[in-house]
């Protein structure tokens, strides 16, 4: 007799935020094919705007849900709901940013439509210009939808498309810099290709680790790895697979290549959407991952994490003193940040996981907020982004190099400044869990990456200003919205910790 497939249990209340999110990017579809031109614009910014804000507003109504929904595929726990609203607030930051100007921003300045004659090529353009920008909106919608599902998934094939659903767009994003076409293809194209190889890793990883376990659900693959085995070779390797398609995406050595070419290459504000949301997603998947599946093994995987998390404290520290371009420098900022955010998960603990999640928080608005800074330095060109165009900014603008240097010494880790209290929190979990040498290794590249953090400043505020100097853009609302938000939560967060902390702290039992 034929046998009944029986459909899983629906819920749709708890995965409420992607709903939203995915439902407001194909809004952003419709708008884009049948909203006039002239009216784009408003209609994408609106509509972002509103969706980012209903799923923040359903992160903080499904407080306290603790549930695996859909087939058990999805996890609904503080570590997701923590990590979906710092995403949608993040997102918001970003859309501003987005919207202060057209995606040739990284190499060309804004042109007024009231300057231009009608039928000029400035005109011809501005046109071309303004007809680009609006379909970022709900690639970014897509984007930041992909990056909110990633740490919810509790499958691992589930967590495959959420790694393309975010990725994607993110490649299509990287190519769409109009000035600069030539280095923002060449970024897209980078970033395409190391991506998809990445993948590759990450799905045969998944395959090794079905044939293990028999099941691609992380709590099946945990109860599997305390059973006696005869193919721990499988597990191993496809631990082993499955990291590199992780650690790539944030960014750690040896797969940081990427980080810097695309970083340079694309738009500002793709490039601040990037470095802020895209490694609160990975790092949220890393640990789901190794907290939920692989946690009883982590003797097996430990010193791979370890030799990955010092290579990359250290390479990342010492590659950014090298630099003449202040994004390739924050680029490398970035990698050395991903070493001190995986001595967090290192830690396995409890409070690792709540220190992690608070690192992911400051830092994603402080360097948004640090590359809205960067898009308001311009000359004739465009961006100026080479240091040597910096001297001097202080006594031209001493407002924004003096929020430029706030920023940097954040991720310097300064006290007074969320930096500060995010290190503090890794390292103080890795030293209860045992891994001082970790903490010794980030505490020295950490006195080494304040360095170049300081000579920009020293640069900007006691070097003399070039008579031809770039000159600094009077920022609209959106991009000081943008930045106002990352000040206002790098001072909080330094200042007054406590409270996200806690809030972290009662986030950081994940469901299995």
């Amino acid at each position: 007799m034929p046998t009944d497939i029986l459909s899983p249990q629906l819920s749709y209340g708890p995965i409420a935020p992607l709903l939203i999110v995915f439902g407001t990017a194909l809004v952003g579809v419709l708008v884009e094919a049948f909203v006039p031109a002239r009216r784009r614009r408003l209609a994408q910014i609106v509509v972002a705007i509103v969706g980012l804000l209903a799923a923040f507003v359903a992160v903080v109504l499904l407080a306290g849900t603790h549930e695996l929904v859909f087939a058990d595929a999805i996890a609904v726990d503080g570590m997701t709901l923590f990590l979906q609203g710092t995403l949608a607030v993040l997102g918001i930051a970003a859309i501003l940013l987005i919207s202060e100007r057209s995606l040739d921003a990284s190499g060309g300045a804004v042109v007024s439509r009231a300057a231009v004659l009608p039928g000029s090529r400035e005109d011809v353009a501005l046109a071309e210009a303004t007809d680009v920008q609006t379909e970022i909106y709900p690639l970014a919608l897509f984007s930041l939808g992909g990056m909110m599902l990633f740490p919810a998934s509790n499958n691992l094939l589930l967590m495959f498309i959420a790694l393309e659903v975010l990725s994607l767009p993110l490649y299509l994003m990287a190519g769409l810099a109009r000035r600069r076409r030539l280095l923002s293809q060449e970024a897209a194209m980078k970033y395409f290709l190391l991506g998809a190889f990445s993948s590759a890793f990450f799905l045969y990883g998944v395959a090794l680790l079905y044939g293990y376990a028999g099941s691609v659900d992380l709590g099946e693959v945990a109860a599997a790895t305390g059973l006696a085995q005869s193919n721990e070779a499988l597990l191993l390797a496809g631990i082993a697979l499955l990291a590199v398609g992780l650690l790539f995406k944030v960014g750690a050595v040896p797969f940081q290549a990427w980080t810097p070419d695309v970083y340079q290459g694309s738009p500002t504000p793709v490039t601040a959407l990037m470095a802020a949301c895209t490694k609160i997603a990975a790092f949220g998947g890393l640990l789901r991952v190794f907290y939920v599946g692989f946690g009883s093994v982590e003797w097996d995987w430990e010193p791979m994490m370890w030799a990955v998390a010092i290579l990359t404290m250290v390479v990342g520290a010492l590659l950014a003193v090298t630099q003449t371009d202040v994004k390739r420098m924050l680029a490398y900022s970035a990698v050395a940040h991903t070493g001190f955010i995986l001595v967090g998960v290192i830690a396995l603990s409890p409070a690792g996981l709540a220190g992690t999640m608070f690192y992911l928080l400051a830092y994603g608005f402080t360097t948004l907020a640090a590359f809205a800074v960067v898009t308001l330095v311009r000359d004739s060109s465009g961006e100026a982004t080479h240091l040597a165009q910096w001297a001097g900014l202080g006594r031209k603008s001493p407002l924004v190099a003096g929020t430029f240097a706030f920023f940097l010494f954040a991720l310097a880790g300064i006290p007074l400044t969320s930096g500060f209290m995010a290190k503090f929190a890794v390292f103080t979990a890795a030293v209860d869990s045992g891994a001082t040498g970790l903490v010794v290794v980030g505490v020295v590249t950490s006195a080494v990456t304040a360095f170049f953090y300081a000579r920009v400043v020293v640069l900007m505020f006691f070097s003399e200003p070039a008579p031809d100097g770039p000159t600094v853009s009077v920022p609209s609302g959106f991009t000081a919205g943008a930045i106002a938000l990352g000040l206002a939560v790098t001072v909080v967060l330094g200042v007054l910790p406590q409270p996200v902390l806690d809030l972290a702290e009662q986030a950081s039992r994940l469901v299995s």
